[in-house]
């Protein structure tokens, strides 16, 4: 049977590697719209490639090159974010939601709004509007198909057992490639020392990320919204070797984990298969040559954002937008050269600490709006 699907950025990472997958079965699918920021000549010929009924960029200004990349073919082309979220409205099998940042939120909602299957690879969505997205969810219908490793790998150990007899939920976090280093030298850090991660191929901003452990606070919070255990029951371990990518204890002792290769298209494969399974290109797991599994505690004196973000899920309300918002900017900030390395985790606390959050955040455009105020105080005291 061919399934429909539509992949929002698909110029992505995670959108590259949905491809990959679907172009291994062609017959299995009926590609309904591709999306990108901009890209336009990659989109097209990612377009062409797949037989897209629709390309669309974010950025109107880019839709004249699309088009002109796309003369003479019979896939439709459109601009701006209206056009991005009709595309994430079009009736699918599956919505692929893997467009970067906050630039993600309404489409996101809008394919939640939909209703059908959706694979979340975005995390500003659960992390800055993770109350109201569920609810949503919820309220249509929408099944949530986690797609970064961590999460996946929980949803695949839930798979068939109620979760009022779960025990405890690991996140393992490799430690980034600064894991190892003194307090002195993580304030030395350089960007490209930074991103230089020992497992995962990811872009910069989520590459420093998991440098800081942000990435792994971020998924803190991704796991506390989708996964109602409570904040109490969520744990992280530091896993270097990334084989093992999440556990589930359950109350008689029994531990389940999801055991794989570092590579996206092993969690991607389960969101387009579910609840099947589908082929994909990596070799078989080898322990053997793997040899050794080795765990420790991470360490919140060197890396703090791991306890900065459990703070902001217990605190609720916007601080979990608020860290979000903050971090981007810091990231950012750290690898055009305007920061150090260790800055980045002192600036997100200055600004969660400035700042008074309870207040619940309502709609898509609450969140948008303090997003925006949150970014405006973190670049004023970068520039400081």
């Amino acid at each position: 049977m061919t399934r429909s699907v539509t992949i929002l950025g698909a110029t992505g990472s995670v959108g590259e590697q949905t491809l990959d997958l679907i172009k291994r079965e062609p017959e299995a699918w009926q590609v309904e719209a591709l999306t990108a920021n901009c890209s336009a000549p990659e989109l097209a010929q990612m377009a062409k490639d797949c037989g897209a009924k629709l390309a669309v960029v974010g950025d109107e200004s880019c839709l004249p090159p699309l088009r002109e990349a796309l003369a003479g073919t019979d896939i439709e082309t459109a601009g701006g974010q209206a056009a991005l979220i009709e595309a994430a409205q079009r009736p699918v099998d599956m919505t692929v939601a893997a467009i970067v940042g906050c630039a993600g939120l309404a489409p996101v909602m809008a394919a939640v709004e939909r209703g059908g299957s959706l694979a979340l690879a975005n995390k500003e969505a659960l992390v800055s509007a993770g109350e109201i997205l569920m609810s949503a969810a919820a309220k249509h219908g929408a099944t949530l198909l986690p797609t970064d490793s961590e999460h996946n790998a929980i949803f695949q150990c839930l798979a068939g057992n109620d979760i009022d007899e779960v025990r405890s939920i690991t996140l393992t976090a490799s430690g980034g490639p600064l894991r190892t280093w003194s307090t002195e030298q993580l304030a030395e850090a350089t960007p490209a020392e930074a991103v230089a991660h020992p497992n995962w191929s990811m872009g910069a901003k989520i590459s420093v990320d998991s440098a800081t452990m942000f990435n792994k606070g971020l998924e803190l919070i991704e796991a506390y919204y989708l996964f109602p255990v409570g904040l109490d029951k969520i744990r992280i371990v530091v896993h270097p070797q990334s084989v093992i990518h999440s556990m589930v204890e359950y109350r008689d002792g029994s531990t389940l984990a999801q055991l794989g290769p570092s590579d996206m298209r092993v969690p991607i494969a389960s969101c387009l298969a579910y609840p099947a399974r589908m082929e994909t290109p990596m070799a078989p797991l080898d322990l053997a040559a793997i040899g050794t599994l080795s765990f420790e505690a991470p360490d919140e004196e060197r890396f703090p954002a791991t306890r900065l973000a459990r703070q902001a899920a217990a605190a609720g309300g916007a601080m979990p937008a608020t860290l979000n918002a903050a971090n981007e900017v810091a990231v950012e900030a750290f690898l055009d050269g305007q920061i150090g390395f260790s800055r980045i985790s002192a600036i997100v606390e200055e600004i969660m600490a400035s700042c008074d959050h309870a207040a619940p955040l309502t709609s898509l455009e609450d969140v948008l709006a303090l997003d925006a105020e949150m970014r405006a105080r973190t670049r004023a005291l970068v520039e400081i």
